[in-house]
């Protein structure tokens, strides 16, 4: 079979679980491209300049494809143009919710306009939070292939814990310095939490790795997300973690069990649950046991893999 996958970037977020997931299909026989696009590197240019330049791209590519897989909305542009059976498009989070957090200034209608749109241009979409594939069906009427992001523990071989003068109660952040992500509320309470907090924002992922093995607790404050990946890295690291109580999170986390949730935009109840775990490390070590086992038996190629593999064979059936 073959596939065109069309992402802003190739790493990270979205863009990284479509690089994964390319990667497990060439291993099982799948012929799968990626297009890559130049963009301009400034902040609110990247997108725009990605949807007019891949567009162009695809308008002018005359090669055939079984399926185009595009990820996120900016990548649905493209998708529109390329000649294929069929086209998908995945979204991890809302995402007129997501530039109306970013963008103050946008007007939430028109947003909202464009969006709904878009992503009509699909013949299939697919989510990975069954938050996200609710709000959508209640917004648009649209329906929405659940399929959860797995992670590959084979990459995790050799990562060692970071060779940094680190204090013993380390806590830490990954992901990006925006203001979804609640890292701000992270940064008013550093003076209440009994550890030092380190930050990762824009850090190569085998050192962020070295970080998060380093540290005591990976903390995620946001106010609007998915279902991230480095909390199912911090499961099979063995590092507890807390994260607000949003999006497609209590998904993965369950309170008291698998992490601790916390009421998003609540600062005190965040700093409350990073020293719950930074003083009771038995009780940290229930949960990182518990959030382990989950991933082991939900979460990894072995269990999802033949689910994306008979998502593409059923698409090119119909």
């Amino acid at each position: 079979m073959k596939l065109l996958f069309i992402a802003p970037r190739y790493s990270g977020g979205i863009g990284g679980h479509a690089s994964r997931v390319a990667e497990k299909l060439r291993e099982n026989g799948f012929d799968v491209k990626l297009m890559q696009v130049p963009k301009i590197p400034i902040k609110n240019l990247k997108n725009p300049s990605f949807a007019v330049m891949s567009s162009l791209k695809a308008i002018f590519t005359t090669e055939k494809f079984d399926v185009v897989h595009a990820f996120n909305v900016p990548s649905a542009f493209a998708m529109r143009y390329v000649k294929a059976k069929k086209k998908v498009l995945s979204v991890h989070g809302v995402y007129s919710e997501q530039v109306s957090s970013i963008h103050s200034n946008a007007t939430s209608s028109t947003i909202n306009l464009v969006e709904a749109k878009i992503l009509k241009w699909a013949d299939k979409l697919a989510t990975n939070s069954k938050d996200v594939q609710k709000i959508y069906k209640e917004k648009y009427g649209l329906d929405f292939e659940y399929i959860l992001g797995p992670i590959d523990i084979e990459k995790f071989k050799g990562i060692e814990a970071a060779k940094l003068d680190f204090d013993e109660d380390q806590v830490i952040y990954i992901g990006r310095d925006s203001p979804e992500k609640g890292i701000d509320i992270l940064k008013s309470i550093e003076d209440k939490i009994n550890g030092k907090v380190v930050y990762c924002t824009n850090v190569e992922w085998k050192k962020a790795m070295a970080l998060l093995k380093s540290s005591k607790v990976l903390v995620l404050p946001s106010r609007i997300e998915s279902v991230p990946n480095v909390i199912k890295e911090a499961f099979f690291l063995k590092i507890p973690v807390v994260a607000s109580n949003v999006g497609g999170i209590p998904e993965i986390v369950t309170h008291e069990k698998t992490g601790l949730l916390v009421t998003p935009n609540d600062p005190q109840s965040l700093a409350d649950a990073i020293n719950r775990l930074l003083e009771d490390r038995e009780y940290a070590k229930k949960l990182t046991d518990a959030a382990y086992e989950f991933l082991k038996n939900n979460l990894t190629w072995d269990i999802l893999l033949p689910k994306y593999i008979k998502f593409y064979e059923d698409l090119v059936k119909d």
